[in-house]
């Protein structure tokens, strides 16, 4: 297991239990408490948990882990949503992608597709997905301008403008890191949301993709309403109860 292998587990089973000892974190994830102790205290340094004695507990308060800490988080559940949504895209469709593992899933699941074999055309500015899909001849990439951000490997700011304002997208997917019924979709991080926005604003159809985890939830910066979204690809532990309410204000819901 790599180092950000164990980080991410780490990450993972503080996020479920909210404190963890040094010789329950060795003993899950098979190494010596050596390593977990160098672990503990290299993330304390980022700010990704707090060092208590003999172990470590979960930040109080929300942040947005670098995506390369959230690859393995509800994997299963995403592969499965990526496959979904990938049914909705046609051939020769243009499509916006923003960041997120999410998303990268669905890059990499459409270019792929032998449906779409004859070429489609992706605006993107996630760096990762647009160095990624480069090399597939079939699959035309458009890349907005902007700053990158470490953590999402996403471009944001205003130079981001001049290409979004110029292209009209069939449809926009995107991945969020919260949605709820009366906010709609929202992202940690401002400069993120504000791109996100865009590509909606230039999508015939809006497509949200993210995993049940993140339905009924709020971040800090407002992407959409719930009356902009058309589909909401989901996995199948969303509850009825979320089901229901998000279907009600006139989104399609797929639990994949």
């Amino acid at each position: 297991m790599s180092r950000y292998d164990r980080w991410n587990a780490i990450l993972e089973l503080l996020a479920q239990e909210g404190r963890l000892s040094v010789e329950e974190a060795a003993q899950a994830l098979e190494v010596s408490t050596a390593t977990i102790r160098r672990d503990f205290d290299q993330l304390a340094q980022q700010q990704m948990l707090m060092r208590t004695r003999g172990g470590a507990v979960a930040q109080s308060v929300s942040y947005d882990l670098p995506l390369r800490y959230k690859t393995a988080r509800h994997a299963d559940e995403k592969h499965r949503i990526a496959a979904a949504a990938a049914e909705l895209v046609n051939p020769g469709a243009v499509i916006g992608l923003n960041g997120g593992t999410t998303t990268s899933e669905l890059a990499r699941t459409l270019a792929t597709q032998s449906t779409l074999e004859s070429g489609f055309t992706i605006v993107t500015n996630a760096l990762n997905i647009a160095s990624e899909l480069t090399v597939r001849q079939h699959v035309k990439i458009v890349v907005t301008g902007g700053v990158a951000r470490q953590q999402s490997y996403e471009l944001i700011g205003p130079l981001a403008n001049g290409v979004l304002d110029q292209v009209t997208l069939d449809a926009a997917f995107l991945g969020v890191d919260a949605l709820d019924a009366e906010l709609g979709a929202s992202a940690h991080h401002e400069g993120e949301a504000s791109v996100n926005h865009l590509l909606v604003s230039r999508a015939a159809q809006v497509v949200v993709v993210a995993d049940s985890s993140k339905i009924g939830k709020r971040a800090f910066a407002r992407i959409c309403p719930l009356s902009e979204i058309d589909t909401l690809v989901t996995d199948e532990q969303l509850s009825d109860a979320l089901f229901d309410q998000i279907s009600e204000a006139g989104v399609k819901v797929i639990r994949a």
